[in-house]
């Protein structure tokens, strides 16, 4: 049988009789046109490839004001500016700390787009200083201080949008009315990828090197320990600065499994098998991870690797042209096993696509990247004061998929179970001292937030 067309998205709603509320539901509120009154002002946290896409696109709508750039490297101040300036017909302020975003009453809300070490201890600030945060993903760091976050969204009622973006995909919502509708039947697997190659890092030679001008290295450690500056360094492949490189990508389809099995929060155990077995340079963060979630009778599987040219990510370009990608080779994509069928799931608008049991193409949807609705959907609940798409909530939920395997790596890659309410180990003492950090003075999260 020959595969079908892809469909858009209005031809598969039209074909499915139980669609409309719950697409709308999942959606998000839509996008409202502001008047030039009412701009919302924001503040840059961080100016490396993301943060300044996430300057551009922000800069580049007609509803939001750049009043901000900020970057503990001044150095990367003038490509940034340069775009923002042309973008908005006016230059931002930039600063190298951030507080002096955080002391100016005119902000709405800050972007934060910074290393992992960094994501929750300057959200807090800013919700504490009544500003509204985008955040990168992955959300927290560590366990702890997701759930602080959490809490201070609700103490100073702020709005948290992670950057968790194919959330926010309209293609996402068919694909959920498809598995609520019984298609697939009964689903008791789904299997999650992330694989890409990595080169390994260059190993420090030991030698003292001198800290850059125009360069706070004291700031970037913030929270972390005050290490000395090693321009060689990768922080994501170290354990105080970050979840691992793994799962700083792998989350945007650990968030997506959630969402099409109805936004569980946490599994019941958690097992994980791999660790450094090709990039042997010195990185402590796994370049191999095969981790089990269980939830009932449900089993997530996740598997991740930095050392496998063969599988790719859809290029940019071709997100956005309805195009199936080549499923087995996709290092991305997300696979649900159900009685009656097989969903192939691809994240940043690469759609999907179902297989019956005769292993026949029967469903092909076409899908797009929803960065732009993401960015519509933190703006509208600025305004409306909703909660938004990816909020707190659901960006920790989604994160403590990495935290948890991470973990079990470890401890000897050891079976853990995991109590939800507690959101401890109750079986794991050694386990649960790496549910929080050791924090730097003065960028401690306090408790209470």
């Amino acid at each position: 049988m020959n595969a079908p067309q892809p469909l858009t998205r209005r031809q598969f709603v039209t074909r499915s009789a139980t669609a409309g509320a719950s697409v709308a539901l999942l959606a998000g509120p839509r996008r409202t046109q502001a008047a030039p009154a009412s701009k919302v002002t924001l503040g840059i946290m961080g100016l490396g490839g993301r943060g300044a896409y996430l300057a551009q696109a922000f800069a580049n709508r007609p509803d939001t004001n750049i009043a901000y750039i900020c970057d503990v490297d001044t150095r990367k101040f003038a490509r940034t500016r340069d775009a923002v300036e042309e973008a908005q017909g006016k230059a931002p302020k930039q600063v190298q700390d951030f507080r002096r975003i955080l002391e100016d009453k005119s902000v709405d809300a800050i972007v934060n787009a910074t290393p992992d070490h960094w994501h929750v201890p300057a959200a807090i600030l800013a919700c504490q200083a009544g500003k509204d945060v985008y955040v990168e993903k992955p959300m927290s760091h560590n366990a702890w201080e997701g759930r602080k976050l959490i809490e201070a969204a609700e103490k100073y009622k702020r709005v948290i949008q992670v950057g968790m973006q194919s959330r926010s995909a309209r293609y996402l919502a068919d694909a959920v009315e498809h598995i609520r509708g019984g298609k697939l039947g009964d689903v008791h697997v789904i299997r999650v990828f992330n694989m890409m190659q990595h080169f390994p890092r260059k190993k420090p030679t030991g030698a003292p090197v001198a800290v850059p001008a125009g360069y706070d290295h004291d700031l970037w450690c913030g929270p972390a320990p005050l290490l000395p500056y090693d321009p060689s360094r990768r922080w994501l492949d170290q354990w105080e600065f970050s979840c691992g490189a793994i799962p700083g990508d792998a989350v945007h389809q650990l968030d997506l499994a959630r969402v099409l099995l109805g936004d569980r929060p946490f599994p019941d155990t958690v097992v994980h098998s791999g660790g450094v077995n090709a990039l042997t340079d010195g990185r402590e963060i796994p370049d191999t991870q095969m981790v089990l979630y269980e939830y009932g009778k449900l089993t997530l599987i996740f598997e991740s690797a930095l050392w496998t040219p063969y599988m790719t990510k859809t290029p940019t370009t071709r997100r956005d042209k309805g195009e199936m990608p080549n499923w087995p080779f996709n290092a991305t994509r997300i696979e649900v096993l159900g009685t009656k069928g097989l969903m192939y799931f691809g994240r940043h608008g690469d759609g999907w696509q179902v297989f019956n049991e005769k292993a026949e193409s029967v469903v092909s949807v076409a899908g797009r990247q929803a960065d732009k609705e993401h960015q519509d959907n933190f703006l509208d609940c600025i305004r409306s004061r909703k909660e938004a798409t990816a909020n707190a909530r659901q960006g920790h939920y989604s994160a403590m998929l990495s935290h948890l395997a991470n973990i079990s790596f470890r401890v000897g890659n050891r079976k853990l179970t995991f109590d939800a309410r507690t959101e401890t180990f109750p079986d794991a003492p050694e386990a649960n001292r790496f549910l929080k950090r050791t924090y730097r003075a003065p960028w401690a999260v306090s408790d209470p937030v």
